[in-house]
């Protein structure tokens, strides 16, 4: 079995010294609400903030949320959380797989790599961090300079006026200058603005659902990953844990709508494809149907022609996302916060959401675009695209480690200008 030494770790540079405070909280035209409080909605509230905004965000959830897969930051996104002052705290965090092993559909190994050669990242440079670390990071980053309302949501938005009047679950009504929806591929605020999922969901042809169960292979660092033509298991061991993040992933031609809310239908449907498979999968199954942590969802990307209407706007997941086959969504979450909120400094909300679309449309697409590549790769629908794909694998111990893939650095952030 391949083994490959751990990266080397990089210095961090100098935490920057933070931005005199801006204006006034409440400032007429600075009223903002942000609808979200994982990655996209509490970086926004950061960067709102330090350009003098005043800055609320509501989240469903009753706290910050933790757990969930780990993610990657990459490219100009590790810039932004630089900015931030959190990077040395993500760097501390950092998962550091080691090894990637894939298996044929008999349990025996067809290569074990080091995960950058697939990935297209950078050993030493990108982070790969859970998603309960990250949202942490981020919440305390931002938690004393703006104002959540945990436990609530936005029941509707009138858009008719010179400011947004929102109505929230909980029963309360506020007005505000502009309303951003960060709250996920499944936005409600995209939905009361720009009309139904179905108008900019794009399915990729897969399923998958993540949870956590024991560790019973003492894996280590390391993510073991079954295929079968149209079938994938893994087990992903973020360090020494009694627990690793399991993941199966199938080929399914259209959403399974009326499974989405329906956990029983999921796990119901989750046995019938993989009844049959090997490896460690059975007990993967047994696992699954106790599992309190169970995440479901079709593969798919967000495309939408714009991402304003009026004084709302959406951004991360909600405008654009580009799917984990693209290992870029947390990214483009960052990027875009920080895009968002530099194209609003000193400007008005037309003039700032249009530099928005323009400075930040070209980085997504590109990104977006990547799913092809790693649909090709990772999950072959038929065994001779499964015998291709592992015959490439096997290529890959030969040859030295992928370079970045452009996507990941084809943006330039500019500079923090705070609003006055």
């Amino acid at each position: 079995m391949t083994r490959t030494d751990p990266p080397r770790p990089v210095a961090d540079p100098p935490k920057p010294v933070p931005e005199p405070p801006g204006p006034v909280r409440g400032r007429p035209g600075r009223r903002v609400l942000i609808s979200g409080a994982s990655i996209a909605g509490p970086a926004l509230a950061y960067w709102l903030h330090r350009h003098g905004y005043a800055v609320t965000v509501v989240e469903k959830a009753s706290s910050p949320r933790d757990g969930g897969y780990p993610v990657d930051v990459r490219g100009p996104a590790l810039e932004v959380v630089r900015r931030m002052g959190i990077l040395p705290e993500l760097r501390d965090a950092h998962v550091d797989l080691r090894r990637l092993t894939f298996l044929d559909e008999d349990g025996g190994e067809v290569v074990s790599v080091s995960p950058h050669t697939v990935t297209g990242g950078t050993a030493g440079r990108d982070l790969e961090v859970r998603r309960g670390d990250l949202v942490a990071a981020l919440h305390a980053a931002v938690r004393d300079d703006v104002e959540f309302l945990f436990d609530d949501s936005i029941h509707t938005l009138d858009t008719s006026g010179h400011a947004v009047d929102v109505t929230f679950s909980g029963g309360g009504t506020r007005t505000f200058d502009m309303v951003f929806g960060a709250d996920g591929v499944h936005s409600r605020t995209r939905e009361l603005v720009f009309g139904p999922e179905e108008r900019f969901h794009r399915h990729l042809g897969y399923c998958f659902a993540v949870f956590t169960m024991r560790n019973t292979l003492g894996l280590s660092h390391e993510t073991v990953m079954w295929n079968s033509p149209g079938r994938a298991a893994a087990l992903y061991a973020v360090g020494d844990a009694d627990e690793v993040h399991a993941f199966l992933n199938f080929a399914h031609p259209e959403p399974p709508f009326d499974a989405f809310r329906n956990p029983q239908a999921q796990r119901d449907l989750i046995d019938k494809v993989f009844a049959d498979a090997g490896w460690q999968v059975p007990g993967m199954l047994t696992a699954l149907r106790d599992a309190d942590d169970l995440y479901f969802d079709a593969v798919g990307q967000i495309r939408m022609p714009r991402w304003s209407s009026g004084r709302v706007a959406l951004l991360g997941d909600a405008a654009y996302a580009p799917s984990f086959l693209t290992g870029q969504g947390t990214s483009l979450a960052l990027v875009g916060a920080y895009m968002l909120a530099a194209s609003l400094a000193d400007r008005d909300h037309a003039t700032g959401f249009a530099a928005y679309e323009r400075d930040t449309r070209e980085f997504v697409t590109v990104n977006q675009d990547q799913a092809g590549a790693g649909e090709a790769t990772l999950f072959p629908t038929t065994a001779r695209a499964l015998e291709q794909r592992n015959a490439m694998l096997r290529q890959l111990t030969t040859l030295p480690a992928a370079p970045e893939r452009p996507a990941h650095s084809a943006l330039t952030l500019p500079a923090f200008a705070p609003g006055r």
